[in-house]
């Protein structure tokens, strides 16, 4: 069995990215790694390169600008990436630039893709979310957050990103997968109050292209951290390659404040009891089949 890893990135560290940790935290488990590092201005390509992996190949690409709505440039890049996996890999194993894998689950994802290898009906392998927010103690739970995703898929040409490269699709369908039982730690919205701010306004450009950035509101607001609607209290235990990230954090998120200053509103909160008494989130988007 062959695998390979893949990514796309561009400006990780003027952006703070941890996609250091995300490549090297499912390194392991890949023969060889793609990184497509777009034409970025902070030496984000040499920040790959020195992660020092021969199994490590990156492509240099070009955004284009005119695929700045809905987040589709997302889905090019990562179709870049995908593009040049080596044609006898088995399996694609896709991380973004603010994802982690914990090592506690290497070897049940390992087994996952042994066990489906000849199962050509197997065209992906879903994953479970975590969601942190703020700080590294807490993560999001509600609606506004999904809560499973395919981040490993057949290595076949009809497979490709879709919309904003939050899953794939094979050819125009639904991917028929797997769900295993391993997490994807998201990282993506742990930063401080000015960086969330920051982070918002640099995501937006990407979704709406007649988006203009307030520069003042970084420095003079402070972030609305009752978007995330409800927050839980992390009881586990962080990847070992996020750890010094982890250490490094210097700022703090008050839970009840959080909780209490809540956007949640009537609808939402029903629909949030119903799934935490059922385990069923009536409505869920899923943009994959789950199969037994």
């Amino acid at each position: 069995m062959k695998v390979a890893g893949f990514t796309f990135i561009r400006n990780a560290v003027k952006n703070d990215y941890p996609i250091v940790e995300a490549i090297t935290s499912i390194l392991p488990l890949c023969d060889e790694f793609i990184v497509a590092v777009g034409n970025s201005t902070d030496g984000t390509a040499d920040l790959v390169r020195n992660i020092g992996s021969p199994k490590i190949k990156i492509i240099d690409t070009v955004w284009d600008d005119n695929q700045r709505v809905d987040g589709a440039v997302f889905a090019v890049e990562t179709d870049k990436a995908f593009a040049q996996i080596s044609a006898d890999a088995d399996w694609a194993f896709y991380i973004q630039g603010d994802e982690c894998v914990h090592e506690k689950y290497i070897p049940v994802i390992k087994k996952a893709m042994v066990d489906n290898l000849d199962d050509k009906n197997v065209e992906g392998l879903l994953f479970k979310y975590l969601h942190f927010y703020g700080t590294f103690d807490y993560y999001a739970h509600s609606r506004r957050y999904y809560r499973r995703e395919v981040r490993i898929v057949r290595n076949n040409p009809s497979v490709h990103s879709y919309r904003d490269a939050q899953g794939f699709r094979w050819n125009n369908r639904k991917l028929n997968v797997k769900l295993i039982d391993a997490f994807i730690y998201h990282y993506g919205w742990v930063k401080s109050s000015k960086g969330l701010i920051s982070k918002g306004q640099n995501f937006t450009g990407f979704y709406n292209p007649d988006f203009v950035a307030d520069e003042k509101a970084v420095t003079e607001q402070e972030f609305d951290y009752g978007n995330a609607d409800n927050l839980v209290l992390f009881k586990g235990t962080h990847p070992a390659v996020m750890q010094s990230r982890v250490a490094r954090s210097n700022w703090q998120l008050d839970l009840e404040m959080v909780n209490r200053n809540s956007h949640m509103d009537f609808r939402r909160r029903f629909l949030h009891a119903v799934e935490m008494l059922t385990g069923w989130r009536i409505g869920e988007y899923r943009n994959y089949r789950i199969i037994t």
